[in-house]
């Protein structure tokens, strides 16, 4: 009676690990010409990030506190913290 549970246990891990599972591929993106234009860098001004990239496509307001902003460009886009860039990433391109 004493081992019926750990032989019962060691039963159950031996089955489980006979169980397949689906794999589930999520795209990172793909390393297009395009993708391998630099992103403005953390710490930059937004005056700097206008002088290099040009005029956004758009401007979102800001957003909380501290104030985030995004600014979106064709391609990535970019979050201020106040005046200084906290991230920039790419968009998503979709495969066909």
């Amino acid at each position: 009676m004493k081992y019926l549970l750990p032989l019962t246990l060691a039963g159950a891990l031996l089955a489980a690990g006979n169980l397949q599972a689906d794999t589930l591929t999520i795209p990172v993106g793909q390393q297009a010409a395009d993708q391998q234009q630099r992103l403005p860098q953390r710490g930059a001004s937004t005056g700097q990030v206008q002088r290099q990239y040009g005029e956004p496509a758009t401007r979102h307001a800001a957003v909380g506190q501290p104030p985030i902003t995004r600014w979106d460009y064709p391609g990535f886009s970019v979050y201020f913290e106040y005046d200084h860039v906290v991230h920039a990433v790419r968009h998503h391109k979709r495969s066909n």
